[in-house]
């Protein structure tokens, strides 16, 4: 059974309120976090998850609605590489807010270990949990390869690959096929939602055609944003999880004091990338370091190009640059990202950036 036989022939009903968020205070759409358990130069990965656990604390007191950490191996800027694990430790941190993966990059896994991680996760903090797959390795080839060992399959086989796993997270293989008699433990009365994640067409088209939500990276994948966003839309099928179209965009935004400030703190992050991109990862660099290396004409247009694409200044300029974003992009919700040094500058970002939309007074 395909994957879309297996959208349009599940018996239990499933509906969009677990998708679907709700805006808070003036914000015109639901505002989420994607975190990363930034590391930073002079901080080690245990603060950088302490700090992740203290922000989805503080998200969830603010009025965020969803919280996502991402899986990235072999970085040393992102502690986050095994977000069910994390995910786990957030949610006994939390009540109400919630949490998900954005993404598990699904070619690294077994099916059934996700199925049976997630199915966990459903157990521990019911209705709360969100399953974000993407198809990329989320590293370089030699780690990738590493992860993969046993497992023939790639990022060409993702379809076949979400398939499998959503047949094990509905348990309803159909009789004969080779799994039909496995169990992915726990499985309870409810599951997550699944959403596709993508930088390109190809996670925006399946998604459309199963008629599932769909996220797209706008923070390293500008260019692509709105093709994608059309593609989900023009392909979208209606289905037992969604009768319309759904989708959040990734945006990176910093908020300060002023526009000179989210600046700077932006350009650490700015450069950290242009490191990663050159093979060459580390700690997110201090805003210090930044500002004294020494940039080469082709190093100081990446940078330029890096923070064109970062939503920054004071609270109530980086509301507009949002709400401008949405009104272009056409999109349901906005996931913001403040991958920048400095656990309280990250962490006063989103409180500003919640303070401007009225989501709370306390920052």
């Amino acid at each position: 059974m395909t994957t879309e036989e297996h959208q349009e022939h599940r018996t239990e009903p499933r509906t969009g309120a677990a998708i679907r968020g709700t805006a808070r205070g003036t914000a015109p759409a639901p505002l989420s976090i994607l975190d990363l358990a930034t590391v930073g130069v002079g901080y080690t990965p245990a603060e950088a998850l302490a700090a992740t656990t203290a922000l989805a604390r503080n998200a969830e007191r603010w009025g965020y609605h969803r919280f996502w950490v991402a899986e990235h191996h072999g970085m040393p800027g992102v502690a986050s590489s095994t977000p069910a694990v994390l995910l786990a430790h957030l949610g006994a941190n939390t009540t109400t807010l919630r949490l998900g993966s954005g993404g598990v990059m699904l070619p690294n896994h077994a099916p059934l270990a996700i199925a049976e991680q997630f199915g966990l996760l459903e157990a521990l903090h019911p209705g709360r949990i969100d399953l974000g797959l993407g198809r990329a390795p989320g590293t370089d080839p030699a780690t990738a390869r590493a992860l993969r060992r046993g497992l023939a399959e790639g990022a060409d086989d993702f379809p076949q690959q979400l398939a499998e796993l959503t047949h094990f997270l509905d348990g309803d293989f159909p009789s004969g096929h080779p799994y039909a008699q496995l169990t992915a433990v726990p499985q309870g009365d409810g599951r997550p939602p699944i959403w596709l994640l993508g930088s390109s067409g190809f996670s925006a088209q399946l998604a459309g055609r199963l008629g599932l939500p769909f996220a797209f990276a706008h923070h390293f994948s500008s260019v692509n944003t709105i093709p994608a966003l059309d593609l989900y839309r023009a392909s979208f099928r209606p289905s037992a999880v969604l009768a319309e179209p759904y989708a959040l965009i990734g945006v990176s935004a910093v908020a300060a004091e002023d526009e000179g400030a989210a600046r700077r703190l932006a350009r650490s992050a700015a450069l950290g990338m242009l490191r990663l991109r050159r093979g060459n990862p580390g700690p997110i660099p201090t805003p210090e370091e930044a500002e004294a290396h020494p940039y080469s004409l082709a190093e100081a247009e990446f940078i330029d190009s890096w923070l064109d694409n970062v939503v920054l200044g004071a609270p109530g300029e980086v509301a507009e640059g949002l709400e401008a974003l949405r009104k272009r992009t056409g999109v349901d919700e906005l996931m913001v990202t403040s991958h920048i040094h400095g656990h309280e500058a990250r962490l006063r970002s989103y409180g500003l950036i919640a303070e401007a939309y009225g989501l709370t007074a306390e920052v």
